[in-house]
């Protein structure tokens, strides 16, 4: 709670189609993707409009409530909603136009990424986002973006051309390179805290028939098949992404019947270039690294961002930690290893992503996002359903982390960070960067109405 509202101080009225505590959509209106996370705020604005939003905002301001924002709910900390606090709730705004000769998309602040792919995709265009189709896009590029596309594209916060925001007194504006420059500065990678985002112009590019490749190898075989990876990462094509995962292995046909269900390394590609290269490149990256078995298939790129759909299911209980890795040396290797053979659950994954391409040719200084230098990106993903092993699980992806922490460069990506846990967002962002922004907090929400997925106050503001 922000304070007490003085006695003679007469509150709006509050509209008739906001859910409240007691009402029969409240529990469903109030939970977000992690189950983890049973919160419980004082009410809920299920917003259409721009206008709604605004009201909203002088409804929290003057009932002295903090604010949080669900576009997608999916953020691992439960960002989206807090006690005691209003929910701004925009998931309802979820309309996309494309301008096709522009390559330009204008996408309302509650959309998921099937509903931009959706939208694009007919055209041959796509915004670089995520891998999950359920995603917000809203707090998804707010906080970065990495996917499928980002060694060739980049991120999504860097193909935000301009938003229009909903400021913490009610004002409408629109942020553009030449409106308002530093809060458009401060929304490519800053998270929400700066005001709530209704509507964002995103830059698209041309995306087609995608190639995606997948190997397996036993836990046993990981040590070698990672330094190969390592190795292979360093020459790797711009328009091939490649993750690997140390996690268990489905039941599909190609996958060896003595490895399925069990631990496994499983290296993942997708090559986003020229189609008739595709099966070269593929063939190139498991030649080298040569699994027990594998599998590369071309399909849409709608159909590459519904593969994980299935995987994290709302409702279940996730904890993750992640990190840049500088390297990943032999010692490294081996903790990774020795990790997943303590895996509590067969949902928990260990992921290492090589990054660099176009996400390190944007200047440090160009957007708030930091981080852009690092060659790989750690992400360990508890996932469970039983509520009696939160602690096994929690422990499980701190510790892993905490492994792996002299091979990193001290930062770690944002949307996959666990609010209150480990660095302070003056930390994350460096002194400099955190700086500017909370400058921007200051100049646009002065009062800290609005909680982000990380706690920038206003400059000035240490409390």
């Amino acid at each position: 709670m922000r304070g007490e509202v003085p006695r003679q101080a007469a509150l709006p009225e509050r509209p008739e189609h906001w859910v409240s505590p007691g009402d029969a959509a409240y529990d469903e209106t109030r939970a977000v993707w992690n189950g983890l996370h049973d919160r419980r705020p004082a009410h809920i604005a299920r917003c259409r409009t721009a206008t709604e939003v605004s009201q909203a905002l002088r409804y929290a301001a003057a009932a002295g409530l903090d604010v949080t924002v669900r576009g997608g709910g999916h953020h691992v900390a439960g960002s989206a909603v807090a006690d005691g606090t209003l929910m701004v709730d925009v998931s309802p705004m979820r309309a996309v136009t494309v301008d096709v000769h522009a390559r330009v998309a204008v996408a309302e602040g509650g959309c998921r990424l099937r509903d931009l792919d959706t939208v694009t995709a007919p055209y041959g265009l796509a915004c670089p986002t995520g891998t999950v189709a359920d995603t917000g896009l809203g707090g998804l590029a707010l906080g970065g973006g990495y996917g499928w596309l980002a060694r060739r594209w980049g991120l999504t916060c860097d193909h935000i051309l301009a938003a229009q925001v909903v400021l913490a007194d009610g004002s409408i504006i629109d942020a553009t390179e030449h409106s308002h420059p530093e809060l458009l500065w401060a929304l490519r990678g800053g998270g929400g805290t700066f005001g709530v985002v209704t509507r964002f112009t995103l830059r698209l590019r041309p995306v087609g028939q995608v190639l995606y490749g997948a190997g397996v190898h036993a836990l046993d075989d990981a040590p070698d098949a990672l330094a190969a990876y390592r190795a292979y990462t360093g020459r790797q094509p711009v328009d091939l992404h490649t993750v690997a995962r140390l996690g268990h292995a489905g039941d599909q046909p190609w996958v060896p019947e003595h490895l399925r269900g069990g631990p496994v390394l499983l290296l993942l590609a997708v090559w986003s270039g020229d189609p008739e290269d595709g099966p070269a490149q593929a063939a190139s990256l498991f030649d080298e690294i040569r699994p027990a078995a594998q599998v590369a298939r071309a399909m849409p790129y709608p159909h590459l961002q519904a593969l994980g759909d299935d995987t994290r299911p709302k409702g279940h209980r996730y904890s993750t930690s992640a990190a840049y890795l500088d390297d990943l040396p032999g010692d490294a290797v081996r903790h990774l290893v020795e990790a997943a053979r303590e895996n509590p659950s067969p949902r928990c994954s260990i992921d290492l992503e090589y990054l660099r391409g176009a996400i390190a040719d944007v200047p440090e200084q160009a957007s708030a996002f930091p981080g852009r230098a690092a060659p790989y990106q750690l992400t360990v993903s508890a996932h469970w359903t039983d509520p009696g092993q939160d602690a096994e699980h929690l422990a499980w992806s701190r510790a892993t982390a905490d492994r792996m922490r002299p091979f990193g460069t001290g930062g770690g990506y944002l949307n996959h960070a666990e609010r209150g846990a480990g660095r302070s967002a003056r930390e994350h962002y460096g002194p400099d960067r955190y700086a500017r922004l909370a400058a921007v907090k200051k100049a646009y929400d002065p009062t800290n109405l609005l909680r982000g997925t990380v706690d920038i106050r206003p400059e000035g503001d240490h409390g």
